[in-house]
């Protein structure tokens, strides 16, 4: 008997070990490592244009220092679409993949040279360095993922306008009739309680790098969904073992209880994945969803068997 356990498999930014991060090439490769969902990162342009970019600044994922030499800021927000769809936003990756591992990126430190050869070929890298991939909008975004079949978790960023941000996004999923395959978080939890405002139903989920008092009641009153919690650091650091790792073992047994959905990020360690698998997440988002995807199969398996054991007994 197959067993009715789901845990989401949800690419980082795309799968960004593999391809440059928040880009479209980045959420296709997804489906490599049959990705439920792409988790991506939405901030608006100078002219009001919700584009798909992590950081603050365009400087750690672009070339916007050398088509721009003359700007003296490089945040997002003082750049217009027009100007941001010139940029490149993929030759970077490709010099972080020939550097040494401890001169990289902290997320692409953990790469092996047998993950490249897998998953990152010659045409790829060629394709990633030649200076045609761009910055997207959330539209171009949200179209291929649900071409691709993939749901999509959009982070809402800090911004000084977060209201005008949210209607945005919002007006845009709308319109796109997209509100059953999106779920929105953000680590600004005042964003959130605008997106419930506005929309009863669209799933939303809280993040949070540190452990909250009353977690449920949290979530219950903030009218959310999911609790996005991190322990990329704690876990390598400290351990489930101390004090710290207890109460995030506490949490998710309550919360879990309480039927609110629990994604960790950015996990990107098997061993750690192992463990919160037995502890009963709903969701990774990772780096490396080629990781998640082999410790899921190997736990799916182990619950099948458990379950046709105890079916037999019985």
């Amino acid at each position: 008997m197959k067993s009715n356990t789901t845990v989401l498999n949800i690419a980082h930014r795309g799968a960004r070990a593999y391809a440059p991060e928040n880009t479209l090439i980045a959420f296709a490769k997804a489906l490599t490592f049959a990705c439920d969902m792409v988790e991506l990162d939405v901030r608006l342009s100078k002219d009001g244009e919700i584009v798909v970019y992590h950081d603050e600044h365009l400087l750690r994922c672009t070339d916007a220092k050398a088509k721009y030499p003359d700007r003296g800021n490089y945040q997002v927000s003082d750049f217009t679409i027009a100007e941001l769809s010139i940029l490149d936003a993929g030759s970077w990756y490709v010099e972080q993949l020939s550097l040494e591992n401890e001169q990289r990126q902290a997320f692409l430190q953990s790469l092996t040279e047998a993950e490249i050869a897998e998953f990152v070929s010659a045409s790829e890298r060629d394709l990633y360095a030649s200076g045609t991939i761009k910055i997207p909008t959330l539209t171009e975004a949200l179209d291929l993922a649900i071409k691709l079949g993939l749901m999509v978790n959009v982070e809402l960023k800090k911004t000084e306008d977060g209201q005008r941000l949210v209607n945005a996004v919002l007006q845009l999923i709308k319109t796109m009739n997209l509100e059953d395959k999106i779920l929105i978080s953000s680590f600004e939890h005042d964003l959130l309680a605008k997106v419930r405002q506005q929309n009863k139903t669209i799933t939303t989920a809280i993040l949070v790098d540190e452990p909250i008092k009353a977690p449920v009641t949290y979530l219950r009153n903030l009218k959310a969904n999911a609790y996005n919690f991190g322990t990329y650091h704690h876990y390598k650091q400290n351990g489930f073992g101390t004090l710290l790792g207890r109460r995030y073992l506490s949490q998710i047994s309550k919360i879990k209880k309480s039927r609110f959905g629990l994604n960790v990020w950015t996990c990107n360690d098997p061993e750690e994945m192992r463990y919160l698998l037995n502890a009963g997440v709903t969701g990774i988002i990772s780096d490396f969803p080629n990781r998640v995807r082999a410790e899921l199969d190997r736990y799916l398996t182990y619950i099948d068997s458990v379950t046709d054991t105890v079916s037999a007994d019985n």
